[in-house]
């Protein structure tokens, strides 16, 4: 018989009662960064790293405005781009990462951006995190992009286990999340973090889930 208080829950059991929550109750979660294309929500991740998705989507759409495609983007020069994007954290690597990417995707990836996580790190700007983003978002590949909320609310919840890097959270998380779920988790986790389990004043009282949740302790 299952567990049903966080006290005794196995992780297994947190797995269950997380992909069955949120399947109901967030079944179309998706980024809240704005796009229409591969291209433009590679921009906009690269632009979001260490930066607000709100901040973002206001800047992003006059990027595409001066620079509808990857072609155009790649012909841009630092002085043209920058003014642009200087409200974005670090603009000054961020205007010479896009360019880059741009210039790449055209010389080695006929202007197309790839799908394989291998071709994608290639590309300036491009970690592991925006390159599993990529692949799960626009080419629906089991995929688990880990930022400062997966991995802390991924923890907070007991879903991990003394994992100390993005890759050991990643590794664990797409181990114990069924294939079909990975994609759409990683976005439940981020919207979780964003909303609800903030890092310095989790909202533990609203929190909808917090009969599975490891960390969270009752009230005296």
């Amino acid at each position: 018989m299952s567990c049903i208080t966080f006290e005794c829950m196995t992780r297994k059991e947190r797995f269950e009662h997380f992909i069955n929550y949120f399947s109901k109750h967030q079944p179309e979660a998706e980024t809240e960064l704005y796009y229409e294309n591969p291209y433009q929500l590679l921009v906009a991740v690269i632009l979001s790293a260490q930066c607000t998705d709100k901040r973002v989507n206001m800047v992003t759409p006059e990027i595409f405005k001066h620079y509808p495609t990857v072609d155009l983007l790649a012909e841009s020069t630092f002085d043209d781009l920058f003014p642009i994007i200087r409200s974005i954290s670090y603009p000054n690597n961020k205007t010479k990462h896009l360019i880059g990417m741009a210039q790449m995707l055209v010389k080695d990836f006929n202007s197309e951006v790839p799908e394989s996580i291998d071709d994608l790190v290639k590309l300036p700007g491009v970690g592991r995190k925006t390159a599993n983003v990529i692949a799960s978002v626009v080419y629906d590949k089991p995929a688990m992009a880990v930022d400062t909320h997966v991995f802390r609310v991924s923890a907070r919840l007991g879903l991990t286990l003394n994992a100390k890097t993005p890759k050991q959270t990643e590794d664990q998380l797409v181990k114990n999340i069924p294939e079909e779920h990975i994609a759409k988790a990683h976005h439940w986790l981020i919207l979780h973090g964003r909303y609800v389990c903030l890092a310095r004043s989790p909202k533990c009282p609203e929190c909808q889930i917090s009969s599975f949740c490891k960390s969270y302790k009752k009230p005296k």
